[in-house]
């Protein structure tokens, strides 16, 4: 070994600490290696001999038990026979971790004395085995192969010489030390960024150094600063980045438009949320005089502004996707694109990629067509404006569709564009669902903010038919561009493109949703792939409004496999599409960019490339869809957590949304905030947790608290750092 070992054995008659432990890392680092008990003492920094005693006993010992070998007298080797697998780690909150790896059906449990230092995501290397006297596997961290992530968001608690950054995060079971001399200018109490630097084999906390001070713990923009960094994930663009977006050329030249098929005098307009300011895209519709529909899907074209391989393009594949906090939007692109050239502002030109199809009245696609074109998008709606056509189905005044702001009648031909598109869309959706796609409406959890960013009140985002509108033409244009380049007649082509794709569900995780909706009276049958989706829609119709909703539309999603980016087709399940990709929103997803450039590279002629760094794209895409997607979500329940601070003194009717040995956690069904009720906290009894029957039982009284459940509470503490709310029951509800 090339580093000097430190010695971890001083004092005579101690016990040393994780020989088990340390003993298989010396014999698992080259399994075709032998050593005596000298050897491995010295290897460990053991120099006396009460030490070298306690070693040779514990070879004895593992050698008895058969974990390892003696090939000849005195001379121990790793056992052959035993499993060892790459995989990563999945800690929990109490300690504990599962290791995770596609060798394995289910994650397998780590206790946290056999967790070796690895840090939650680590990629690992473990040994697997059957825990004693059971069937169950159990598995020991035996190296940590790549640390995923070094820098930790936290608070720095000081003392004289010294200090401890305690991460936000509560996967992080450690503490990380730092020296005086590595402090920088932060001062206790401030929440900083901590680097690891090293982890000393003898220590039990690892060590590092100050490297951003933050602010103070529970100052809005540090704890959104926090979010982001805590994934590690950008908060500005870098100034070489801005630069480079500030030489681009807004002007749409002739030479340009002459490439393009000119859609301009085509009646377009944008529907998006009252409060966006990126649009990347628009509608266009015409009567034909057959009588069918000529609908043009038209998507901002980023890839002729971004090119390939430039700071930007750069910048934009590291991001891969705009993050949406509950009071900011970190950008992919720099705000002169993503705002400003690409996006498809009313009464203005711009360059567009496109998707236009003819339509039959029964929305059935006649003919296609898909390439660069050049637009101009008449005018700009909310959702609401939209919303309000479709329930009236009459012209309205609309007050922001221009960049000036002035209001204006809507004409009568775009008002019969926009019942048309609704009806369209009813059918595209009536046929997606009999194909067996699952309807996910989940609730989405919004505020109003104040001046200072405080939240003043909760609402639920809907989706209405003017979302489904937007949604089902963008999954029409998504799933026909992916058949375009993915296959010809009925055969895949097998060219490299980006596909968006969504496993069936795990079969164990369903059957686990149909023993929780049982306790609430619906029923699921699992039995087959259309039986499985058809009773998945009708549950979340029937629960839809109801106080358990919320808990049964996540647990539904959660027993689904996740969606991801891959060069590998393998369909889209939840839309019950053969192919499905990405190309409706280049500014804020770079999969869509990717998609962009490939399409145009197959449209003039291009041969297939190999998929390989592309694949690596589509992970790394899938990956920071998933950090992005848990700052948004962590986000709100900071908001949450604020918001429920200035509400201590009010009653909450809530629903039971789950259930631990620790406690129940409880949804109050006006707002969504979950919180915990500690079972300590529960003083009518000593109530013990039932696991098959998702409840905890009184056991004076037997009294049952069960998930679903309708139960009052109040606020007992909120905690901004650590996001979380502490419930008080009040029984007498319950009583």
């Amino acid at each position: 070994m090339g580093k000097k070992q430190k010695k971890i054995y001083k004092k005579k008659g101690k016990v040393i600490k994780d020989l088990t432990r340390n003993i298989f890392k010396i014999l698992n680092e080259d399994s075709s290696k032998h050593y005596n008990y000298k050897q491995i003492a010295a290897k460990m920094g053991i120099i006396d001999t009460d030490g070298k005693t306690q070693v040779l006993r514990k070879l004895v010992q593992l050698t008895a038990e058969k974990k390892i070998k003696e090939i000849d007298k005195g001379k121990y080797q790793s056992k052959e026979d035993r499993k060892y697998f790459i995989g990563t780690i999945d800690l929990t909150s109490n300690g504990n971790a599962y290791f995770i790896s596609d060798d394995f059906e289910h994650d397998i449990f780590i206790p946290s004395v056999n967790i070796n230092k690895a840090l939650q995501g680590d990629v690992v290397r473990v040994y697997v085995y059957n825990k004693r006297r059971s069937e169950k596997l159990e598995a020991d961290v035996v190296e940590v192969v790549e640390r995923v992530k070094s820098d930790f968001v936290g608070t720095l608690q000081m003392s004289k010489n010294f200090g401890f950054v305690i991460s936000d995060n509560p996967k992080m079971y450690c503490d990380i030390f730092i020296a005086k001399s590595k402090i920088s200018n932060a001062e206790h109490g401030d929440k900083v960024v901590a680097t690891i630097t090293d982890w000393p084999d003898n220590s039990k906390n690892p060590f590092g150094k100050i490297t951003q001070v933050l602010g103070k713990p529970g100052d809005h923009d540090t704890e959104i600063h926090s979010i982001l960094l805590e994934y590690g994930l950008p908060t500005d663009f870098p100034v070489e980045v801005e630069k480079e977006a500030s030489k681009i050329d807004l002007e749409i030249s002739k030479e340009e438009i002459s490439k393009r098929r000119d859609m301009r005098s085509d009646l377009t307009f944008t529907i998006d949320p009252i409060t966006a300011k990126d649009f990347d895209d628009a509608l266009s519709f015409k009567k034909l005089p057959n009588d069918n529909y000529e609908i043009g899907i038209h998507i901002a074209d980023v890839s002729h502004y971004v090119q390939h391989d430039s700071i930007l393009d750069n910048e934009a594949y590291e991001r891969a996707t705009s993050i949406y906090l509950v009071d900011r939007v970190v950008p992919m692109l720099p705000e002169i694109l993503s705002n400003g050239v690409c996006s498809l502002r009313p009464q203005e030109e711009k360059l567009t990629f496109s998707a236009v199809f003819e339509l039959d009245n029964d929305a059935r696609v006649i003919k296609q067509w898909i390439g660069r074109t050049v637009t101009y998008s008449d005018k700009r709606f909310s959702y609401e404006e939209a919303q309000e056509i479709i329930e009236t189905e009459q012209n309205i005044i609309s007050e922001d569709v221009s960049l000036t702001g002035e209001s204006y009648q809507v004409d009568d031909a775009t008002v019969e564009a926009i019942l048309t598109l609704n009806r369209l869309a009813k059918t595209l959706r009536k046929r997606r669902m009999k194909s067996g796609a699952i309807s996910f409406d989940k609730t989405e959890v919004r505020f109003h903010l104040d001046d200072d960013n405080n939240p003043t009140s909760v609402y639920f985002k809907e989706s209405k038919d003017a979302n489904k509108l937007i949604e089902e033409f963008m999954l029409l244009a998504n799933r026909k561009v992916a058949e375009f380049i993915g296959k010809k007649g009925n055969q895949p082509t097998n060219k490299t493109f980006i596909y968006r794709i969504h496993d069936e569900p795990d079969v164990e995780k369903l059957s686990a949703l149909q023993n929780i909706v049982r306790k609430f009276g619906y029923t699921l049958d699992i039995d087959t792939r259309k039986s499985t989706s058809e009773s998945l829609n009708t549950l979340l119709k029937n629960v839809h409004g109801k106080g358990e909703a919320n808990m049964v539309e996540t647990l539904a999603i959660r027993s689904m496999s996740k969606a991801a980016y891959t060069t590998q087709n393998i369909g889209h399940y939840g839309l019950a599409f053969d192919y499905y990709s990405h190309f409706t929103s280049p500014i804020r997803r770079y999969p869509d960019v990717m998609a962009h450039r490939l399409l145009q590279y197959y449209l003039e002629g291009g041969r297939s490339p190999k998929p390989d760094l592309y694949e690596e794209k589509c992970k790394h895409s899938s990956k920071m869809e998933e950090l992005a997607a848990k700052a948004e979500r962590d986000s709100i329940k900071y908001m949450q957590v604020k918001y429920m601070q200035d509400h201590k003194d009010i009653a909450f009717e809530g629903v039971i949304s789950g259930v631990t040995e620790w406690g129940i956690y409880v949804e109050i069904t006006s707002n969504k905030c979950e919180g915990m009720v500690r079972i300590r906290d529960i003083k009518s009894d000593y109530y013990i947790y039932d696991e098959k029957e998702f409840a905890i039982i009184g056991q004076s009284t037997k009294n049952i608290y069960q998930l679903g459940d309708e139960v009052v509470v109040k606020v007992k503490n909120t905690d901004l750092e650590r996001k979380h709310l502490d419930f008080e029951l009040i029984e007498d509800f319950k009583n």
